[in-house]
Protein backbone atom coordinates (compact mmCIF):
# COMPACT_ATOMS: atom_id res chain seq x y z
CA UNK A 1 0.00 0.00 0.00
CA UNK A 2 1.20 3.15 -0.85
CA UNK A 3 2.08 6.17 1.51
CA UNK A 4 -0.17 9.45 1.25
CA UNK A 5 1.97 12.83 0.88
CA UNK A 6 1.12 16.47 0.87
CA UNK A 7 3.65 19.05 -0.60
CA UNK A 8 4.77 22.30 -0.03
CA UNK A 9 6.07 24.79 -1.65
CA UNK A 10 8.25 28.14 0.46
CA UNK A 11 8.87 30.49 -2.53
CA UNK A 12 11.32 33.20 -0.72
CA UNK A 13 13.76 35.28 -2.58
CA UNK A 14 16.86 33.12 -1.67
CA UNK A 15 15.62 29.42 -2.91
CA UNK A 16 12.40 27.41 -3.29
CA UNK A 17 11.76 24.89 -1.21
CA UNK A 18 10.00 21.65 -1.24
CA UNK A 19 8.82 19.20 1.38
CA UNK A 20 7.13 16.23 1.83
CA UNK A 21 5.28 15.44 4.85
CA UNK A 22 3.34 12.05 5.35
CA UNK A 23 0.05 12.45 5.96
CA UNK A 24 -0.47 9.83 8.57
CA UNK A 25 2.53 10.42 11.17
CA UNK A 26 2.58 14.14 10.32
CA UNK A 27 6.50 14.15 9.80
CA UNK A 28 8.49 15.67 7.17
CA UNK A 29 10.05 12.76 4.90
CA UNK A 30 12.39 14.44 2.21
CA UNK A 31 12.78 18.66 2.22
CA UNK A 32 15.30 20.39 -0.27
CA UNK A 33 15.83 23.77 -2.16
CA UNK A 34 17.06 25.58 -5.18
CA UNK A 35 19.39 27.01 -5.61
CA UNK A 36 21.88 26.11 -3.44
CA UNK A 37 23.62 29.17 -3.66
CA UNK A 38 21.31 32.54 -3.08
CA UNK A 39 19.41 33.47 -5.81
CA UNK A 40 19.68 36.63 -8.33
CA UNK A 41 18.06 39.57 -6.94
CA UNK A 42 18.53 42.30 -9.81
CA UNK A 43 19.03 45.51 -8.98
CA UNK A 44 18.83 47.90 -11.94
CA UNK A 45 19.10 50.89 -9.67
CA UNK A 46 19.64 51.73 -6.33
CA UNK A 47 17.27 50.43 -3.84
CA UNK A 48 15.20 48.12 -6.40
CA UNK A 49 14.91 44.52 -6.26
CA UNK A 50 13.37 42.40 -8.96
CA UNK A 51 13.42 38.65 -9.75
CA UNK A 52 12.16 36.70 -12.91
CA UNK A 53 9.33 34.60 -11.98
CA UNK A 54 9.91 31.98 -14.19
CA UNK A 55 13.35 31.18 -11.90
CA UNK A 56 10.94 30.32 -9.03
CA UNK A 57 9.05 28.06 -11.13
CA UNK A 58 12.36 26.14 -12.33
CA UNK A 59 13.66 25.98 -8.49
CA UNK A 60 10.30 24.93 -7.86
CA UNK A 61 10.87 21.83 -10.21
CA UNK A 62 14.30 20.98 -9.13
CA UNK A 63 13.00 20.67 -5.70
CA UNK A 64 10.61 18.71 -5.99
CA UNK A 65 12.55 16.65 -8.74
CA UNK A 66 14.75 15.87 -5.45
CA UNK A 67 12.50 14.98 -2.88
CA UNK A 68 10.26 12.44 -4.94
CA UNK A 69 13.68 10.92 -6.02
CA UNK A 70 14.82 10.53 -2.08
CA UNK A 71 11.26 9.34 -0.56
CA UNK A 72 10.48 7.38 -3.56
CA UNK A 73 6.88 9.07 -3.86
CA UNK A 74 4.73 9.22 -7.10
CA UNK A 75 2.12 11.95 -8.18
CA UNK A 76 -0.48 9.57 -7.70
CA UNK A 77 1.01 9.38 -3.52
CA UNK A 78 0.60 13.39 -2.98
CA UNK A 79 -2.94 14.40 -2.20
CA UNK A 80 -2.63 18.50 -1.98
CA UNK A 81 0.07 21.28 -2.38
CA UNK A 82 0.12 24.15 -0.42
CA UNK A 83 2.35 27.58 -0.87
CA UNK A 84 4.63 29.76 0.85
CA UNK A 85 5.63 32.64 -0.48
CA UNK A 86 8.07 36.38 0.02
CA UNK A 87 4.99 38.95 1.02
CA UNK A 88 4.51 41.90 -0.84
CA UNK A 89 5.84 41.32 -4.19
CA UNK A 90 4.24 42.35 -7.56
CA UNK A 91 3.69 39.64 -10.60
CA UNK A 92 1.96 41.02 -13.76
CA UNK A 93 0.17 38.74 -16.52
CA UNK A 94 -1.12 39.50 -19.60
CA UNK A 95 -4.43 37.67 -20.89
CA UNK A 96 -2.39 34.58 -21.77
CA UNK A 97 -0.70 34.11 -18.39
CA UNK A 98 2.35 35.48 -19.81
CA UNK A 99 4.53 37.44 -17.40
CA UNK A 100 5.08 40.97 -18.50
CA UNK A 101 8.14 42.18 -16.53
CA UNK A 102 10.15 41.21 -13.75
CA UNK A 103 8.66 40.93 -10.26
CA UNK A 104 9.60 44.21 -7.95
CA UNK A 105 9.79 42.04 -4.77
CA UNK A 106 8.84 43.29 -1.27
CA UNK A 107 12.44 44.17 -0.53
CA UNK A 108 12.41 46.55 -3.58
CA UNK A 109 11.74 50.69 -2.24
CA UNK A 110 10.97 52.26 -5.21
CA UNK A 111 7.02 52.47 -4.47
CA UNK A 112 7.59 54.48 -0.65
CA UNK A 113 6.67 57.90 -2.49
CA UNK A 114 3.89 56.16 -4.16
CA UNK A 115 2.44 55.08 -1.02
CA UNK A 116 3.60 58.05 1.32
CA UNK A 117 1.40 60.38 -1.69
CA UNK A 118 -1.69 57.90 -1.16
CA UNK A 119 -1.52 58.11 2.73
CA UNK A 120 -1.37 61.98 2.80
CA UNK A 121 -4.15 62.75 0.06
CA UNK A 122 -6.40 60.09 1.16
CA UNK A 123 -5.86 61.06 4.67
CA UNK A 124 -4.36 58.71 7.81
CA UNK A 125 -7.97 57.84 9.23
CA UNK A 126 -9.03 56.54 5.91
CA UNK A 127 -5.84 54.70 5.14
CA UNK A 128 -5.66 53.46 8.64
CA UNK A 129 -9.46 52.72 9.70
CA UNK A 130 -10.02 50.74 6.37
CA UNK A 131 -6.52 49.14 5.20
CA UNK A 132 -4.63 49.04 9.00
CA UNK A 133 -1.63 50.38 7.78
CA UNK A 134 -0.12 52.98 5.63
CA UNK A 135 -0.31 52.15 1.88
CA UNK A 136 3.87 52.43 2.33
CA UNK A 137 5.82 50.38 -0.20
CA UNK A 138 2.98 47.43 -0.53
CA UNK A 139 2.00 45.73 -3.60
CA UNK A 140 -0.29 48.55 -4.74
CA UNK A 141 2.15 50.90 -4.26
CA UNK A 142 4.52 48.73 -6.61
CA UNK A 143 1.85 48.90 -9.42
CA UNK A 144 1.60 52.53 -9.16
CA UNK A 145 5.50 52.93 -9.93
CA UNK A 146 4.68 50.43 -13.09
CA UNK A 147 1.27 52.40 -14.51
CA UNK A 148 3.39 55.94 -13.85
CA UNK A 149 6.91 54.48 -15.47
CA UNK A 150 5.93 52.00 -17.46
CA UNK A 151 2.23 52.97 -18.90
CA UNK A 152 2.34 50.45 -22.36
CA UNK A 153 3.21 48.01 -20.10
CA UNK A 154 0.47 48.46 -17.64
CA UNK A 155 -2.17 48.55 -20.65
CA UNK A 156 -1.72 45.07 -21.56
CA UNK A 157 -1.52 43.34 -17.21
CA UNK A 158 -4.62 41.40 -17.28
CA UNK A 159 -4.09 40.31 -13.86
CA UNK A 160 -1.76 41.06 -10.94
CA UNK A 161 -0.41 38.88 -8.21
CA UNK A 162 1.47 37.83 -5.69
CA UNK A 163 4.46 35.00 -5.78
CA UNK A 164 2.50 32.29 -4.21
CA UNK A 165 -0.58 33.07 -6.39
CA UNK A 166 1.99 32.96 -9.14
CA UNK A 167 2.93 29.32 -8.03
CA UNK A 168 -0.27 28.20 -8.01
CA UNK A 169 -0.90 29.85 -11.71
CA UNK A 170 1.74 27.70 -13.37
CA UNK A 171 0.38 24.47 -11.76
CA UNK A 172 -3.02 25.12 -12.29
CA UNK A 173 -3.53 27.44 -15.31
CA UNK A 174 -6.03 29.64 -12.95
CA UNK A 175 -5.43 33.02 -11.58
CA UNK A 176 -6.59 33.38 -7.99
CA UNK A 177 -5.63 34.69 -4.86
CA UNK A 178 -6.92 35.09 -1.22
CA UNK A 179 -8.12 38.19 1.25
CA UNK A 180 -4.48 37.19 3.09
CA UNK A 181 -3.04 37.95 0.17
CA UNK A 182 -4.72 41.11 -0.68
CA UNK A 183 -4.10 42.82 2.34
CA UNK A 184 -0.30 42.52 2.90
CA UNK A 185 -0.55 44.22 -1.28
CA UNK A 186 -2.73 46.83 0.79
CA UNK A 187 -5.88 46.15 -1.51
CA UNK A 188 -7.98 44.20 1.15
CA UNK A 189 -10.90 46.85 2.99
CA UNK A 190 -11.58 45.98 6.29
CA UNK A 191 -14.06 47.99 7.16
CA UNK A 192 -16.15 47.62 3.97
CA UNK A 193 -15.05 43.69 3.65
CA UNK A 194 -13.97 43.52 0.01
CA UNK A 195 -10.93 44.95 -2.23
CA UNK A 196 -10.01 48.41 -1.41
CA UNK A 197 -11.98 49.91 -4.35
CA UNK A 198 -10.90 53.51 -2.70
CA UNK A 199 -7.46 52.98 -3.04
CA UNK A 200 -7.66 51.35 -6.16
CA UNK A 201 -9.97 54.36 -7.78
CA UNK A 202 -6.91 56.82 -6.37
CA UNK A 203 -4.25 55.04 -8.21
CA UNK A 204 -6.32 54.69 -11.21
CA UNK A 205 -6.82 50.50 -11.22
CA UNK A 206 -9.54 48.68 -12.83
CA UNK A 207 -10.73 46.23 -10.09
CA UNK A 208 -10.68 44.07 -12.66
CA UNK A 209 -6.61 43.49 -12.37
CA UNK A 210 -7.29 41.51 -8.91
CA UNK A 211 -7.71 37.99 -9.62
CA UNK A 212 -10.65 36.05 -8.38
CA UNK A 213 -10.68 35.85 -4.42
CA UNK A 214 -11.00 32.11 -3.11
CA UNK A 215 -10.51 30.95 0.89
CA UNK A 216 -7.26 30.38 2.28
CA UNK A 217 -7.94 27.00 3.37
CA UNK A 218 -10.11 25.42 0.34
CA UNK A 219 -9.42 23.83 -2.96
CA UNK A 220 -8.49 27.00 -4.76
CA UNK A 221 -7.43 24.81 -7.91
CA UNK A 222 -5.87 21.63 -9.55
CA UNK A 223 -2.82 20.60 -11.00
CA UNK A 224 -3.31 20.98 -14.54
CA UNK A 225 -2.35 18.38 -17.45
CA UNK A 226 0.20 20.04 -19.06
CA UNK A 227 1.80 20.85 -15.21
CA UNK A 228 1.24 17.27 -14.11
CA UNK A 229 3.55 16.12 -17.09
CA UNK A 230 6.11 18.65 -16.97
CA UNK A 231 6.87 17.72 -12.92
CA UNK A 232 5.61 14.32 -12.60
CA UNK A 233 2.56 15.11 -10.75
CA UNK A 234 -0.94 13.71 -11.00
CA UNK A 235 -3.59 15.97 -12.93
CA UNK A 236 -6.28 17.19 -10.27
CA UNK A 237 -3.69 17.29 -7.68
CA UNK A 238 -5.82 20.04 -5.56
CA UNK A 239 -3.85 23.19 -4.55
CA UNK A 240 -5.79 23.80 -0.98
CA UNK A 241 -3.76 26.09 0.88
CA UNK A 242 -1.16 29.13 0.52
CA UNK A 243 -0.11 31.69 2.81
CA UNK A 244 2.48 34.92 2.68
CA UNK A 245 6.02 33.95 4.63
CA UNK A 246 5.26 35.26 7.97
CA UNK A 247 1.51 34.22 8.34
CA UNK A 248 2.88 30.55 7.13
CA UNK A 249 5.48 30.88 9.62
CA UNK A 250 2.85 31.77 12.51
CA UNK A 251 0.48 28.73 10.84
CA UNK A 252 4.16 26.07 10.63
CA UNK A 253 4.07 26.69 15.21
CA UNK A 254 1.03 26.23 15.14
CA UNK A 255 -0.41 30.08 16.05
CA UNK A 256 -3.96 30.76 15.32
CA UNK A 257 -5.11 32.01 17.88
CA UNK A 258 -5.56 35.63 20.13
CA UNK A 259 -2.84 36.15 21.93
CA UNK A 260 -0.64 33.82 20.70
CA UNK A 261 2.58 34.81 19.07
CA UNK A 262 5.18 33.70 15.98
CA UNK A 263 8.66 34.91 16.41
CA UNK A 264 11.82 34.49 14.79
CA UNK A 265 15.42 36.23 15.25
CA UNK A 266 17.24 36.03 11.84
CA UNK A 267 19.51 38.40 10.70
CA UNK A 268 16.58 40.27 10.95
CA UNK A 269 14.10 39.29 14.06
CA UNK A 270 10.02 39.17 13.60
CA UNK A 271 7.41 39.04 15.97
CA UNK A 272 3.58 37.92 14.66
CA UNK A 273 1.15 38.15 17.14
CA UNK A 274 -2.55 37.27 16.05
CA UNK A 275 -5.17 39.92 17.14
CA UNK A 276 -8.75 39.12 17.14
CA UNK A 277 -10.35 42.56 16.93
CA UNK A 278 -10.05 44.80 14.33
CA UNK A 279 -7.63 47.70 15.40
CA UNK A 280 -4.34 49.41 14.47
CA UNK A 281 -1.47 51.34 15.81
CA UNK A 282 -1.72 55.11 14.39
CA UNK A 283 1.77 55.56 14.41
CA UNK A 284 2.19 52.42 11.85
CA UNK A 285 4.67 51.38 13.90
CA UNK A 286 3.55 47.59 13.38
CA UNK A 287 1.66 46.25 9.85
CA UNK A 288 -1.61 44.31 10.43
CA UNK A 289 -3.24 42.02 7.63
CA UNK A 290 -5.41 39.29 7.17
CA UNK A 291 -4.01 35.75 9.20
CA UNK A 292 -4.55 32.82 7.58
CA UNK A 293 -8.03 31.90 9.40
CA UNK A 294 -9.39 35.28 8.96
CA UNK A 295 -12.54 35.12 7.80
CA UNK A 296 -15.77 37.82 6.87
CA UNK A 297 -17.24 36.57 10.17
CA UNK A 298 -14.32 35.67 11.89
CA UNK A 299 -11.42 38.52 12.65
CA UNK A 300 -8.33 37.20 13.18
CA UNK A 301 -5.68 39.35 12.22
CA UNK A 302 -1.78 39.07 12.02
CA UNK A 303 0.40 41.99 13.41
CA UNK A 304 4.02 41.95 12.21
CA UNK A 305 6.61 43.14 13.68
CA UNK A 306 10.00 43.74 12.70
CA UNK A 307 13.39 44.56 13.81
CA UNK A 308 16.07 45.20 11.82
CA UNK A 309 19.04 45.17 13.94
CA UNK A 310 18.65 41.45 15.73
CA UNK A 311 21.01 38.76 14.82
CA UNK A 312 22.73 40.81 12.62
CA UNK A 313 24.45 42.57 16.08
CA UNK A 314 25.23 39.18 17.48
CA UNK A 315 26.69 38.35 14.01
CA UNK A 316 29.12 41.46 14.45
CA UNK A 317 29.73 41.17 18.11
CA UNK A 318 31.06 37.50 16.83
CA UNK A 319 33.20 39.02 14.17
CA UNK A 320 34.54 42.31 16.40
CA UNK A 321 34.06 41.63 20.03
CA UNK A 322 34.41 38.15 20.94
CA UNK A 323 37.47 36.08 20.76
CA UNK A 324 38.84 34.97 17.69
CA UNK A 325 37.05 31.85 16.68
CA UNK A 326 34.20 31.46 19.32
CA UNK A 327 31.49 29.92 18.48
CA UNK A 328 28.05 31.24 18.72
CA UNK A 329 27.73 28.22 21.66
CA UNK A 330 30.96 29.22 22.95
CA UNK A 331 29.55 32.61 23.09
CA UNK A 332 26.66 31.61 25.49
CA UNK A 333 29.10 29.96 27.88
CA UNK A 334 31.82 32.68 27.81
CA UNK A 335 29.20 35.01 29.24
CA UNK A 336 27.01 33.31 31.26
CA UNK A 337 28.18 34.52 34.43
CA UNK A 338 27.73 38.22 33.77
CA UNK A 339 24.63 39.12 35.79
CA UNK A 340 21.35 40.31 34.26
CA UNK A 341 21.51 43.76 33.23
CA UNK A 342 25.49 43.38 31.89
CA UNK A 343 26.00 45.64 35.07
CA UNK A 344 24.91 48.63 33.65
CA UNK A 345 26.07 47.95 30.15
CA UNK A 346 23.37 48.86 27.47
CA UNK A 347 23.34 47.99 23.71
CA UNK A 348 20.87 49.71 21.48
CA UNK A 349 20.88 47.26 18.90
CA UNK A 350 19.24 49.78 15.74
CA UNK A 351 22.56 49.48 13.08
CA UNK A 352 20.87 47.90 10.21
CA UNK A 353 18.82 50.62 8.95
CA UNK A 354 15.88 52.87 9.74
CA UNK A 355 13.45 50.71 12.40
CA UNK A 356 9.67 50.84 11.88
CA UNK A 357 9.06 50.64 15.55
CA UNK A 358 11.15 53.96 15.76
CA UNK A 359 8.82 55.42 13.28
CA UNK A 360 11.34 54.85 10.42
CA UNK A 361 14.26 56.72 12.22
CA UNK A 362 17.38 55.53 11.36
CA UNK A 363 18.93 56.01 15.42
CA UNK A 364 22.25 53.36 14.38
CA UNK A 365 23.68 51.15 17.01
CA UNK A 366 25.24 52.78 20.60
CA UNK A 367 26.69 51.23 23.73
CA UNK A 368 25.95 53.23 26.90
CA UNK A 369 27.46 52.17 30.67
CA UNK A 370 30.81 51.20 30.36
CA UNK A 371 33.53 51.43 33.19
CA UNK A 372 36.61 50.54 31.60
CA UNK A 373 37.70 49.33 35.07
CA UNK A 374 34.99 46.24 35.13
CA UNK A 375 33.43 45.71 32.16
CA UNK A 376 34.48 43.06 29.47
CA UNK A 377 33.93 41.11 26.41
CA UNK A 378 31.66 39.50 27.89
CA UNK A 379 29.47 42.29 29.42
CA UNK A 380 29.44 43.45 25.80
CA UNK A 381 28.36 39.65 24.28
CA UNK A 382 25.37 39.84 27.00
CA UNK A 383 24.47 43.58 26.34
CA UNK A 384 24.05 42.69 22.85
CA UNK A 385 21.43 39.83 23.28
CA UNK A 386 19.96 41.71 25.77
CA UNK A 387 19.34 44.98 23.93
CA UNK A 388 17.74 42.68 21.24
CA UNK A 389 15.15 41.34 23.64
CA UNK A 390 14.47 44.69 24.69
CA UNK A 391 13.87 45.63 21.09
CA UNK A 392 11.43 42.69 20.34
CA UNK A 393 9.72 43.73 24.07
CA UNK A 394 9.62 47.43 23.00
CA UNK A 395 7.44 46.46 19.76
CA UNK A 396 5.51 43.96 22.04
CA UNK A 397 4.24 46.95 24.11
CA UNK A 398 2.49 48.25 20.75
CA UNK A 399 0.58 45.13 20.59
CA UNK A 400 -0.49 45.10 23.60
CA UNK A 401 -1.70 48.27 23.45
CA UNK A 402 -3.52 47.64 20.80
CA UNK A 403 -5.50 44.69 22.66
CA UNK A 404 -2.92 41.67 22.22
CA UNK A 405 -2.71 39.78 25.34
CA UNK A 406 1.15 37.78 25.17
CA UNK A 407 1.50 34.82 27.10
CA UNK A 408 2.87 32.04 24.63
CA UNK A 409 5.69 32.63 22.58
CA UNK A 410 6.07 30.07 19.90
CA UNK A 411 9.30 30.01 17.90
CA UNK A 412 11.58 27.32 16.01
CA UNK A 413 15.05 26.53 18.05
CA UNK A 414 17.32 28.14 15.93
CA UNK A 415 19.38 31.65 15.20
CA UNK A 416 19.07 33.71 18.48
CA UNK A 417 16.72 31.06 20.13
CA UNK A 418 19.62 28.73 20.37
CA UNK A 419 20.90 31.11 23.44
CA UNK A 420 19.59 30.12 26.60
CA UNK A 421 20.35 34.24 27.64
CA UNK A 422 18.01 35.06 24.94
CA UNK A 423 15.99 32.77 25.69
CA UNK A 424 15.61 33.73 29.25
CA UNK A 425 15.70 36.94 28.80
CA UNK A 426 12.81 36.94 26.44
CA UNK A 427 10.66 35.14 29.07
CA UNK A 428 11.45 37.36 32.05
CA UNK A 429 10.94 40.51 30.70
CA UNK A 430 7.61 39.80 28.75
CA UNK A 431 6.02 37.20 31.16
CA UNK A 432 5.12 34.71 28.68
CA UNK A 433 5.85 31.01 27.91
CA UNK A 434 8.22 30.44 25.35
CA UNK A 435 7.42 26.98 23.12
CA UNK A 436 10.32 26.14 20.79
CA UNK A 437 9.44 23.71 18.04
CA UNK A 438 10.81 21.84 14.91
CA UNK A 439 9.41 23.14 11.59
CA UNK A 440 9.66 24.85 8.71
CA UNK A 441 7.80 27.33 6.53
CA UNK A 442 7.52 24.59 3.72
CA UNK A 443 6.51 22.02 6.37
CA UNK A 444 3.52 24.46 7.43
CA UNK A 445 2.32 24.82 3.83
CA UNK A 446 2.35 20.71 3.41
CA UNK A 447 -0.16 20.64 6.61
CA UNK A 448 -2.43 23.62 5.52
CA UNK A 449 -2.96 21.93 2.48
CA UNK A 450 -3.80 19.38 4.37
CA UNK A 451 -6.45 21.35 6.33
CA UNK A 452 -7.46 23.13 3.36
CA UNK A 453 -8.32 19.78 1.22
CA UNK A 454 -10.06 18.32 4.18
CA UNK A 455 -7.83 15.70 5.56
CA UNK A 456 -7.28 16.93 8.46
CA UNK A 457 -10.04 18.85 10.79
CA UNK A 458 -8.89 22.00 11.99
CA UNK A 459 -5.19 23.05 12.86
CA UNK A 460 -5.31 20.98 15.98
CA UNK A 461 -5.29 17.53 14.12
CA UNK A 462 -2.84 19.08 11.34
CA UNK A 463 -0.35 20.44 13.85
CA UNK A 464 -0.54 17.31 17.07
CA UNK A 465 2.32 16.33 15.65
CA UNK A 466 4.49 19.29 16.02
CA UNK A 467 7.66 18.60 17.65
CA UNK A 468 8.05 20.46 20.98
CA UNK A 469 11.75 21.07 21.81
CA UNK A 470 11.58 22.97 24.57
CA UNK A 471 10.24 25.20 27.30
CA UNK A 472 10.84 28.32 29.00
CA UNK A 473 9.05 29.68 31.60
CA UNK A 474 9.10 32.94 32.92
CA UNK A 475 11.69 32.70 36.03
CA UNK A 476 9.94 34.93 38.71
CA UNK A 477 12.78 35.31 40.99
CA UNK A 478 14.71 37.18 38.50
CA UNK A 479 11.46 38.98 36.33
CA UNK A 480 12.48 42.28 38.94
CA UNK A 481 16.05 42.26 37.71
CA UNK A 482 15.21 41.98 33.97
CA UNK A 483 12.17 44.71 33.96
CA UNK A 484 14.80 46.72 35.33
CA UNK A 485 17.21 45.73 32.56
CA UNK A 486 14.55 46.83 30.41
CA UNK A 487 13.85 50.30 32.00
CA UNK A 488 17.24 51.46 31.63
CA UNK A 489 17.22 50.39 28.07
CA UNK A 490 14.26 52.00 27.59
CA UNK A 491 15.45 55.61 29.32
CA UNK A 492 18.71 55.04 27.18
CA UNK A 493 16.60 54.66 23.97
CA UNK A 494 14.40 57.72 25.06
CA UNK A 495 17.33 59.83 25.51
CA UNK A 496 18.11 59.44 21.47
Amino acid sequence: MSRQYLLGFDVGSSSVKASLVDVESGSCVASAFYPEKEAQIIAVKTGWAEQDPQTWWEYAKLSLKKIMAESGATGDDIKAIGISYQMHGLVCVDKDQQVLRNSIIWCDSRAVPYGDDAFNSLGSEKCLSHLLNSPGNFTAAKLAWVKDNEPELFEKIDKIMLPGDYLAMRLSGTVNTTISGLSEGMMWDFKDKRPAKFLLDYYGFDESLIADIVPTFSIQSEVSASAAAELGLKAGTPISYRGGDQPNNALSLNVFNPGEIASTAGTSGVVYGVLGEVNYDKKSRVNTFAHVNYAEDLTRLGVLLCINGTGILNAWIRRNVAPEGISYADMNTFMENVPIGSDGVTIIPFGNGAERVLENREVGCSISGINFNKHSKAHLMRAAQEGIVFSFCYGMEIMQQMGMDIKKIHAGKANMFLSDIFRNTLAGVSGATIELYETDGSVGAAKGAGMGCGIYKYNVEAFSTLKKLAVIEPDEKQRAAYLNAYAVWKERLAKI
